[in-house]
């Protein structure tokens, strides 16, 4: 598959306003601000367009579930706060691509009726924030945004807002009481933000990657979408390989591409002198995969009627060095130390399974603490107001439920079965 979203991104200019310009660029807002919205939301229903943010949502059926009937403003927020171990695509396409961006968010602005756009940036990405910001003002300057937008009359703001780098802000109601000015944790659904969101306002938060599809969408029609990939799993797909492969990245595939031609195709395969021993296929918080499972294709459907998902398609690999308990401990104290606080499971049960990882890493647990993770993590997955409980259970249930004889070794011989000349060189976890 050609690329889409990539195609120019190693252009040493592909970042500026008249690069973007010449290669099409706001053509997809022109033919959106030519349409009615609902049109506009009838066609991106018809790509079939998935969110690309973990979840895999229709959009334009999020977009039609926005109150349109209503004197209140509406609101597009764009989740750019991409803080998913493993996962960095995002990031790639605001630094080498944010006109594309700020295009997807006026085509949604137009198709919900929203004046306003505002894109949720994590705090670490300064860096990339500062790339946004300065081509927002070249695009405002020259008329692609803000009032009377390519002379069409239609009036249309984006506000780049820095978070203060949550995890939990990337959960899309926590992202808004961020943005409210308040912590970033979860509010009780119903009501949703389609009807109640940023300033009690309807609502509609979308992931970078998702909006960045629009515009090829706007220009190709939704039947070029559709062929790009799987039934109900169409357009292209970004995805961010990591751990042990030989050339991590972000890379650009249709998702009928299999995860074994990723990870042995587009990165090189497992570093020399190691055989892969499992991958986690959607950022840390879903469950691994094991190498037998590799020829499916990398879909949200495929990956999910194995049982996992494919989440934020943040793919991390570990080969044969990888001690299992050193991984789900690391990832707990990820997890353990972003919980924001409001769940009783979460908050608790986070740090719990943390020192028991710890307990058992260290050569000081039992029998009995194998079987406690898996009663802890149960208790906390499905029981909080949002999905970072299943997301902190996952690490624990996963690793036992897989490779239960590694916790079992720690426990017996009260040390790492994994040499010790492989554990000195052993890969963090992408944070």
């Amino acid at each position: 598959m050609e690329p889409v979203l990539t195609r120019y991104i190693r252009e040493p200019n592909s970042y500026t306003l008249d690069f973007f310009l010449k290669h099409d660029g706001y053509n997809g807002l022109k033919a959106a601000l030519g349409m009615e919205p609902n049109a506009v939301i009838d066609l991106v229903k018809a790509s079939g367009l998935r969110g690309r943010g973990g979840a895999g949502f229709p959009t334009g059926l999020k977009w039609q579930f926005v109150l349109k009937d209503t004197p209140l403003p509406k609101y597009i927020c764009c989740n750019a706060d991409e803080s998913e171990p493993g996962t960095f695509k995002d990031h790639v396409l605001m630094e080498r691509n944010p006109h594309l961006l700020f295009e997807g968010c006026l085509i949604g602005c137009r198709a919900i009726g929203a004046k306003v756009a505002y894109i949720y940036i994590r705090g670490e990405f300064f860096h990339v924030q500062k790339v946004l910001e300065a081509e927002l003002a070249k695009a405002y300057a020259q008329g692609y945004v803000g009032k009377n937008i390519m002379g069409t009359g239609f009036d249309c703001d984006i506000v780049i807002h820095r978070g203060a780098g949550a995890y939990e802000a990337g959960e899309e109601t926590a992202l808004i009481e961020s943005l409210e000015g308040k912590r970033a944790q979860p509010r009780i659904k119903p009501p949703f933000p389609a009807v109640s969101g940023l300033y009690n306002c309807p609502t509609a938060v979308n992931n970078v990657e998702t909006l960045c599809n629009l515009p090829s969408i706007l220009l190709n029609g939704a039947e070029w979408f559709t062929s790009l990939g799987p039934e109900k799993n169409g357009g292209p797909k970004l995805f961010c390989v990591s751990g042990h492969v030989k050339k991590p990245g972000t890379y650009e595939a249709s998702m009928s591409t299999t995860l074994h031609e990723l990870i042995y195709g587009h990165a090189g395969g497992i570093r020399d002198g190691h055989q892969l021993k499992a991958i986690i296929p959607g950022g840390s918080s879903v469950p691994i995969l094991l190498p037998h499972e590799l020829e499916i294709p990398a879909s949200f459907d495929a990956v999910a009627q194995v049982g996992s998902m494919l989440g934020s398609a943040g793919i991390i690999v570990m080969d044969e060095t990888t001690c299992m308990v050193w991984a789900a401990r690391n990832l707990l104290y990820f997890y353990k130390h972003e919980s924001c606080g409001k769940c009783t499971p979460c908050r608790e049960g986070g740090d719990w399974l943390h020192r028991i990882l710890t307990k058992i890493e260290n050569g000081e647990g039992e029998m009995r603490d194998i079987d406690l993770l898996t009663s802890i993590g149960s208790n906390i997955a499905g029981k909080t107001l949002c999905a970072f409980g299943d997301a902190a259970a996952t690490p624990a249930l996963t690793t036992v439920k897989h490779f239960r004889p590694e916790f079992e070794a720690h426990v017996r011989e009260g040390r790492c079965t994994v040499p010790a000349d492989w554990r000195a060189a052993r890969t963090p976890v992408a944070h």
